[in-house]
């Protein structure tokens, strides 16, 4: 266990959950990164230096030293992170050579749902030709995606040697109350058997074809949709296709969306503030097809427009959207619902995690334990995007054999760097 390098003090030791936090899944958000051998320093040296700043940036963001209580508080007891160090046989040039999100697991201590009381992981694995593997994994009650690169980019910060960190604001739970959420199974939609991840590449010529295919002008918005919009309507329409999944009137078809609250709070909330503010946006596609399509992108549009500054009000001040997702739960655990969920993390500065040795030449997430979902990464280099897909293994055939789908991705799998 890596403890922070000074205590928490006593007034801060009992951390309480936002009701947001109370409603996510008990499972870890992976991060992998791949570092080429370092010329002036040793494996060990640079672990030691890892784990030094762990220790530095876990008196900053001292929840994710505690443990999680009961799905109501951390107990911020500096009990530590959980820190593993591995060795790998096998070379940085046969990973960036056939990337698969699957073999990321490797790399990873603990199954992604066995976080229970854990808010953070964190592993340094050794490979054969000296490079470096660092994986960061917290747990998705403490915080959301941002809160996660907060939290990285800070220990890479304090690594490098460098103290000019931004400190995290710790309200969310005055933000959001914590309510009484029996009733609902924060761990409902995890799956474990079955499940397979691809990583898809779109570069800039084919993104920008399937955004002509999504311009409607027929429409009442007739505005050109978003790069995130045009690939999550086309690999929907996609999926749906090659899995002929046939339209059943007993069952609800959804699209979500994972939205950042804070830029749509009244005020705004500048990004520092830690916790668990974001939250789905969700969209009833119109299941009838028009030139083959069904018409996805209205209907996302609409239900982004509806997470607003009221949205939010309304987050706190009444118990609709408990019930809403409670019987929204239900409906799902009977097979009444057919979700497909999008995250996007383009524009993210996930490149940054320089620990005084360079950014990492390759990174990403890995095999998740939930279905139908899409992450979503800015290309390393141009202005491609990755699509990081969540399946069932049957499913996933389907959608590698669909000759639509594939003609817009990218042939090239390798990953490209600028040499190391």
């Amino acid at each position: 266990m890596i403890k922070p390098s000074s205590p928490t003090p006593d007034h801060l030791r009992n951390y309480q959950l936002s009701f947001l936090d109370q409603l996510q899944p008990p499972v870890f958000m992976p991060w992998v990164m791949f570092y080429p051998k370092e010329h002036d320093a040793s494996n060990l040296e640079q672990c030691n230096r890892i784990k030094k700043s762990l220790s530095e940036a876990l008196s900053v963001y001292y929840p994710l030293a505690g443990r999680i209580k009961d799905n109501v508080f951390i107990n911020c007891n500096d009990e530590g992170v959980l820190f593993v160090e591995a060795k790998a046989s096998c070379h940085l040039s046969d990973i960036l050579e056939n990337p698969n999100p699957n073999n990321h697991n490797k790399f990873i201590p603990l199954e992604l749902d066995d976080a229970n009381e854990l808010p953070a992981m964190a592993q340094v694995t050794y490979l054969e030709c000296g490079g470096l593997v660092v994986f960061l994994g917290m747990s998705h009650k403490v915080g959301d995606a941002l809160s996660f690169f907060m939290f990285l980019d800070c220990w890479a910060t304090l690594a490098r040697g460098e103290t000019d960190i931004i400190s995290p604001k710790f309200d969310s739970a005055a933000l959001f109350p914590p309510k009484d959420i029996s009733g609902f199974q924060p761990r409902t939609g995890i799956i474990k058997e079955n499940l397979v991840a691809r990583r898809f590449v779109f570069d800039a010529s084919a993104i920008a074809a399937i955004r002509a295919i999504y311009t409607d002008n027929r429409s009442i918005d007739a505005r050109r949709p978003t790069r995130i919009e045009a690939l999550s309507a086309f690999i929907w329409n996609r999926f749906m296709a090659a899995t002929r999944e046939k339209v059943n009137e007993g069952k609800l078809y959804i699209v979500i969306h994972a939205m950042n609250l804070r830029t749509r709070m009244d005020p705004p909330l500048p990004n520092h503030h830690f916790g668990n503010i974001s939250r789905p946006a969700i969209a009833v596609p119109s299941m009838d097809k028009e030139d083959g399509i069904y018409d996805t992108l209205n209907q996302t549009r609409e239900a982004i427009r509806k997470v607003n500054a009221e949205y939010v009000k309304q987050l706190t001040d009444t118990d609709g959207h408990l019930n809403f997702i409670k019987s929204r739960a239900a409906s799902f655990m009977k097979g009444e619902v057919v979700t497909f969920s999008f995250t996007s993390l383009c524009r993210f500065p996930v490149y940054v995690a320089d620990f005084g040795w360079g950014k990492p030449v390759w990174l990403g997430s890995a095999r998740l334990t939930f279905k139908n979902l899409c992450s979503f990464f800015d290309t390393k280099y141009g202005d491609g995007i990755e699509a990081w897909i969540n399946l069932k293994e049957d499913d996933m055939a389907k959608l590698e054999a669909d000759k639509e789908f594939l003609s817009y991705v990218s042939p090239t799998s390798n990953v490209k760097t600028s040499g190391f």
